[in-house]
This record gives structure tokens, C-alpha cells and sequence, in this order.
């Protein structure tokens, strides 16, 4: 089924929630650029619409394969007017060693105190990290030329958010328009690309 929810969404524990709240639970979110500034969360689609990926942490190689998904379909997003933006719980050090190691075509962010992740109601837990299924993504993505940093991985600011899983969201423009939202069940839930664009860009 798509899935595009339009004014409403449902979080990991199934209740419904709305883009109206859950906007409103992001509005004073602060996340950092790469040079250390903060940046209100919801300036990112204020005035603009964006794909906006939130990563596992920057050390992760399933985030990595994510972003050259979404950095491959970015210059069908730039003719629809739309930014491509990534989030990682972590380090602004953090955030700018993966930009320089993926050179990643959209603009990068960290969420120094995981409060995007937590407004959002991403799953965290270990039996969501290591599944069959993700350990199998492992294997494939590793096959496919992907790496894990491991220093980055190990550093404390990314030892929080080990557990943490991560999601895709269109929103803007307007705070409080949130018109798709992919929450991963697990590590490298990824969805389907086509459906993003679809959402983004149609």
C-alpha cells in the first residue's frame, strides 16, 4: 500500500497523530549545521519542501547506502524544487566526517540530543537492529563496497543512539505539513524509492 499519509500519520505504538502535531512537537526541535550553527528543525520545510532522512548515526553503512539511494534521484528533486536533507543523531564532528566521507549531495545535520527522533516515535531496541533480514542488508550492502565507520560508531556521542532506527519524511512547505512519513521497523527498512518521489515530487 503507499505510504503517503496526508494530515495524519500513525506512530510506532499505533495511535494516530497528526501532521498538525506531530509538527508542532518538531517546531522548537534544534539541530546543527556542519559548521556548528544551530538551526530550527522546521526551518529545513518552512518554506520549502524537503525529503528529509533521518539516519541511524553517521557511522552506520545501511545510512550510507541510503543516502546514495536518495542522492541518486536528487536531480529529479532539484527540477521539482525540493531539498534533500539528512539528519544523524550525533556529533556536529560526526556530521561533517560523513559528508566528507559520502560526499553526500543534500545538506547534513546532527541532532546533538536525539529530540527528532523522540518527537518522531522511531523505534529503538536492539531486536529492531539485528534482525534476519537487516543482517542480510549488512551483507549486501558490505558486497556492494560499503563500509561501517567504526570510529565514528564507537565514539560516545553515536553510543546512545546504537539502538535507535531512523525514517523518511516529505514535509513542508508550512511547519506543519507533513504529507509522508516512513518509519523503519528495523535497520535498513528502506522504502521504495518511487514512493518517495511520488510523494515529493508528482
Amino acid at each position: 500500500m503507499f505510504n503517503v499519509y496526508v494530515n495524519w500519520m500513525i506512530n510506532c505504538s499505533g495511535t494516530a497523530q497528526s501532521s498538525v502535531e506531530t509538527g508542532s512537537l518538531l517546531e522548537r526541535v534544534e539541530v546543527f549545521d556542519l559548521d556548528g550553527n544551530p538551526v530550527l528543525i522546521s526551518d529545513l520545510w518552512k518554506d520549502r519542501k524537503a525529503v528529509v532522512a533521518f539516519a541511524r548515526h553517521f557511522g552506520c553503512l545501511l545510512c550510507r547506502k541510503r543516502a546514495d539511494m536518495l542522492a541518486a534521484k536528487k536531480d529529479k528533486m532539484d527540477a521539482s524544487g525540493v531539498a534533500l536533507v539528512l539528519i544523524g543523531p550525533g556529533g556536529v564532528d560526526q556530521a561533517r566526517t560523513f559528508y566528507e566521507q559520502t560526499k553526500f549531495k543534500g545538506e547534513v545535520y546532527a541532532d546533538t540530543s536525539y529530540a527528532s527522533y523522540k518527537a518522531l516515535n522511531f523505534v529503538s531496541g536492539v531486536t529492531a537492529t539485528f534482525t534476519p533480514t537487516s543482517t542480510l542488508k549488512i551483507i549486501e550492502a558490505y558486497m556492494e563496497g560499503y563500509r561501517q565507520d567504526w570510529a565514528i560508531s564507537f565514539e560516545k556521542d553515536t553510543r546512545g543512539g546504537w539502538w535507535k532506527q531512523g525514517g523518511i519524511m516529505v514535509a513542508g512547505p508550512g511547519i506543519s505539513n507533513i504529507s509522508y512519513i516512513h518509519k523503519d521497523k528495523e535497520a535498513g527498512d528502506d522504502p521504495d524509492v518511487e514512493e518517495i518521489l511520488e510523494a515529493c515530487c508528482s
